[in-house]
């Protein structure tokens, strides 16, 4: 119950499956007639309500840049839309995947909104097949989420190590912080404990990084090129317009997959708009899959920086200082 009342206020940042089903209710609102302002206004609810309001403020011309731009205040972690407080929250609990995700999912929103605004294309079912692309992909950025959780609990306790190594040694009753701070040893002890640590801190930062990387929206590129032929466009203007779409919001563009379904097409005499949907899907799938080996390869990627800098962090932080304060209360009681 407290976590709905904090999502209704706007308290919890937004993730890919907010955004999701923002789009499937777009779709349904404007399948049902209901003009573009409105079903913003009506559609976007909880953390994407301020969302809905910056949108649907800008007007019906202006959407796919109201809602490109609402993507570059998201990412640059300001604005009126998402506060620096509510950023902060994001960063602070480690939820930069969640940003990410919605990110690049509004910017992929904006150009397939201005695709089918410029073919012709109906809009409510070029968003429907949109929200059910990112549906699936959110879906596999929270089994990822779980999957990772294990590795980023063990990444943090062995980060902890030293410290737990210092407090173990002065509760067995031998005063390893005074062997620290009160001698050329320990000093040196603690600032090659501390460099190691850094070290290890930022390598697993890096791993985990990697295995939360890759494409949040696999397939768009075909997916844009299909919903821009559903308005009857030849294939010729169909590029043109994604072409002018993706350089507009910056978004990446491989088109070999595009390429290679027209080929097929042209050779085969198939339907291009099927084959393009076909690797569109395709491309999710295998993004899903890699997403998923990814954290699994994590668990084993995490032992290495372990092995190198966290051990010998504990063992200069924490064994050390507790011999030498061992062998010292041994000297000094014979």
């Amino acid at each position: 119950m407290r976590e709905h009342r904090r999502r209704s206020r706007g308290d919890v940042a937004p993730t890919g499956g907010d955004l999701a089903a923002l789009v499937h209710r777009l779709a349904v609102l404007l399948g049902a007639g209901v003009s573009p302002v409105a079903a913003w206004r009506h559609a976007a609810t909880g953390p994407l309500a301020p969302l809905g309001e910056a949108i649907a403020a800008a007007g019906p011309n202006a959407v796919p840049s109201a809602i490109a731009e609402q993507a570059r205040r998201l990412g640059a972690g300001g604005g009126e839309t998402f506060t620096r407080r509510r950023i902060g929250r994001l960063r602070r609990s480690g939820e930069r995947e969640a940003q990410t995700a919605v990110v690049r999912g509004l910017e992929g929103l904006a150009a397939t909104w201005e695709v089918a605004t410029a073919s012709g294309s109906p809009l409510a079912s070029a968003l429907r097949s949109y929200a059910a692309a990112m549906r699936g992909f959110a879906t596999a950025d929270r089994q990822s989420t779980v999957a990772l959780s294990g590795p980023r609990a063990t990444a943090r306790l062995v980060i902890a190590m030293p410290a737990i190594g210092v407090v173990f040694g002065a509760l067995l009753g031998h005063d390893t912080i005074a062997v620290l701070l009160g001698s050329p040893l320990g000093w040196a002890c603690l600032v090659i404990g501390v460099v190691l640590l850094l070290s290890g801190w930022a390598w697993n930062a890096a791993l985990l990084r990697r295995a939360t990387a890759g494409d949040r929206v696999p397939g768009l590129l075909p997916e844009l090129v299909a919903v821009a032929m559903a308005g009857g466009t030849s294939i010729e203007r169909a590029r043109s317009i994604v072409e002018s779409a993706v350089t507009h919001f910056g978004i990446h563009a491989d088109w070999r997959a595009v390429d290679e379904s027209l080929a097929i097409s042209t050779a085969a005499g198939a339907p291009v708009s099927e084959l393009l949907r076909s690797e569109a899907e395709e491309a999710r799938r295998a993004a899903i899959a890699e997403a998923g080996e990814r954290a699994e390869r994590l668990g084993v990627s995490l032992m290495v920086p372990l092995g190198v800098c966290v051990l010998p962090a504990f063992i200069a932080v924490g064994v050390v200082p507790l011999i030498v304060s061992i062998v010292g209360s041994a000297v000094a009681w014979v």
